[in-house]
């Protein structure tokens, strides 16, 4: 192997990877399969862990702690939910010991055709899932990887010269890069999530912007010119900027006019009339950013058009569910921070009984009274975040404490009225618990579907 990590080749480097989550595990077991010796290490009882059949029996792991063993190591891979001001990597960092992320590892492995990165705090799934779906459509063999539940790691394998990939990015996986650099790099937004790691908005506007900071002039990013945060970021990037804008005509780039989505840029000026069938202004949003990116990359109008009107959206996202004497059930469980609340809300007319609450990961919620005020006939709360939930958004509409989300989904059942709408729309993490956001919101399905 010619991809030298720490000094040395990962084909004769020891490897420690903290954390067999997903990605954890496909890294691992990918460096097993190098050659590379691996340890992997778990805060985590084994009896938790699950995909963990996945693990290639020879790798060496330990569970319940990370110990020193870790610091033993060519160099160090912590997963993306791990905080990296945990002890182990302090004293790797003092050790210098050098540390990356599953992204960079896997991107250092493959030689595709093009990489188009696609990160923001909201929509990165649902713009991924698209444009795939574009180049799909446009007969390009093409991998949808990342941050969307299927690491790079994973599909390393299936991946060659004629290869698009198309990456979901997280900020916890830009954290930990050196040479990732994707031929298109996309930031959809920036609203305040993670802060409980970030720290501030500064930080977390600085680790999304390390998406394009080994870009040249050939090649492009591209940004939403309705964020203030990606309009500031657009200004120091290295490659051509293109913008996109829900809210305004450009005077180049791609925005919405009445119900068409126009493209004008230096090489391309055009309407398209797509019709949508994903809900809501931030799916406008998703939809024109996709058509940047597949301009960008050369794909043709028609294609566009045809991946627009026949994408369905992804489970978990302004998911419906059912209807139950008038009563829509609708999950958001992907809705994990109160700015895709925000979203979710003005994405429907009829009075909405909402379901909130998890774990709180900072943001304030005060950011959705004037909403709330307007369509929220009760807030239904779960989770640890109840007590913080209700002290902000206090004496705005009725606000009920339910605990558990089996309590809340039979709540709100008998306080709806047809033509109402059920909203798991929970703004935080459901690790409190749930094991991720996609069994949260498989119960609460299977709840709607019980009743």
């Amino acid at each position: 192997m010619v991809n030298a990590f720490g000094g040395k080749e990962l084909s004769s480097s020891r490897v420690s990877i903290l954390g067999a989550g997903r990605s954890g595990i496909a890294c691992a077991n990918l460096l097993h399969r190098l050659g590379a010796q691996v340890f992997l290490s778990e805060i985590k009882k084994k009896e938790e862990i699950e995909n963990l059949n996945e693990l290639n029996k020879n790798i060496d792991t330990e569970f319940g702690k990370h110990s020193e063993k870790i610091l033993f190591s060519d160099l160090i891979i912590p997963s993306p939910g791990i905080h990296l001001d945990i002890p182990v990597i302090e004293k790797a960092k003092e050790k210098n010991i050098p540390l990356y992320s599953e992204l960079e590892i896997a991107y250092c492995l493959i030689k595709p055709k093009l990489i188009v990165a696609i990160t923001g705090t909201n929509g990165k799934s649902t713009t991924t899932a698209l444009v795939g779906e574009f180049f799909r459509i446009a007969k390009e063999k093409t991998v949808v990887a990342g941050n969307i539940g299927y690491p790079l790691s994973e599909a390393v394998q299936e991946i060659d010269s004629q290869t698009v990939v198309v990456l979901e990015v997280s900020s916890y996986q830009l954290e930990l890069v050196e040479k990732f650099h994707p031929q298109i790099a996309v930031i959809l937004n920036i609203t305040p999530d993670h802060l409980e790691r970030h720290q501030s908005m500064k930080n977390y506007s600085r680790v999304k912007a390390r998406i394009y900071e080994n870009q040249t002039k050939k090649d492009c990013s591209i940004f939403n010119a309705d964020d203030e945060y990606c309009r500031e970021l657009a200004r120091d990037c290295p490659s051509q900027v293109i913008f996109f804008s829900r809210q305004k005509k450009l005077d180049e780039g791609v925005f919405l006019d009445g119900k068409d989505i126009v493209v004008k840029l230096a090489t391309n000026y055009y309407s398209l009339s797509p019709t949508l069938k994903i809900p809501g202004p931030h799916n406008l949003e998703n939809a024109l950013s996709a058509v940047a990116i597949s301009i960008s990359a050369g794909l043709s109008p028609e294609v566009i058009v045809k991946g627009l009107n026949s994408f369905n959206g992804l489970e978990h996202r302004l998911e419906f569910v059912r209807e139950i004497n008038g009563v829509k059930f609708i999950n958001d469980s992907k809705a994990t921070n109160p700015d895709s609340v925000l979203v979710a809300l003005k994405s429907f007319s009829s009075p909405i009984i909402l379901i909130m609450g998890g774990r709180d990961k900072g943001a304030p919620y005060t950011s959705l009274v004037p909403l709330i005020k307007e369509k929220v006939k009760a807030i239904l709360l779960i989770g640890e975040a109840e007590e913080k939930i209700a002290r902000e958004l206090k004496e705005i509409t009725k606000i009920i404490s339910c605990a558990t989300l089996d309590r809340a989904v039979k709540m709100a059942y008998s306080l709806a009225s047809p033509g109402e709408i059920v909203l798991l729309s929970p703004a935080c993490a459901s690790f409190d618990q749930f094991r991720n956001f996609e069994e949260r919101g498989k119960i609460f399905k299977d709840l709607v579907q019980q009743l």
